[in-house]
């Protein structure tokens, strides 16, 4: 019996279908880390995992043609547009604060009355 073997890339589209948190999160680690091209790289990565990019351009109502384009490396898409291609994988944008250090809380000393 011979086994299939799936690329790397088959089996992480899968695991973004199956879990759109995950799919989510990879894409805030992007946003977090990566640069303007990093998260053009990643959207157009996703896209696979939710039908592809002229299915997403479909779903968004954006010419397919101009989705290829905003999803190249030059790609430098407006609110709208970004806004657009998220909802079809079941994402949108939202802002979080900054992760801070938290404050330990130490027990005030009482003075001692006499």
């Amino acid at each position: 019996m011979a086994k299939t073997h799936r690329s790397h890339e088959d089996a992480t589209i899968e695991m973004f279908q199956k879990d759109p948190e995950l799919a989510a999160e990879y894409l805030n680690t992007v946003l977090q880390d990566g640069d303007e091209t990093d998260l053009m790289l990643a959207l157009r990565y996703l896209s696979k995992a939710f039908g592809g990019v002229a299915e997403i351009a479909r779903k968004a109502e954006i010419n397919a043609n101009t989705l290829y384009r905003t999803l190249s490396e030059r790609g430098n898409p407006e609110m709208k547009t970004l806004s657009a291609i998220l909802k079809p994988m079941g994402m949108r944008l939202a802002v979080r604060p900054l992760e801070r250090p938290r404050k330990s809380i130490r027990p005030t000393k009482k003075a001692s009355g006499a």
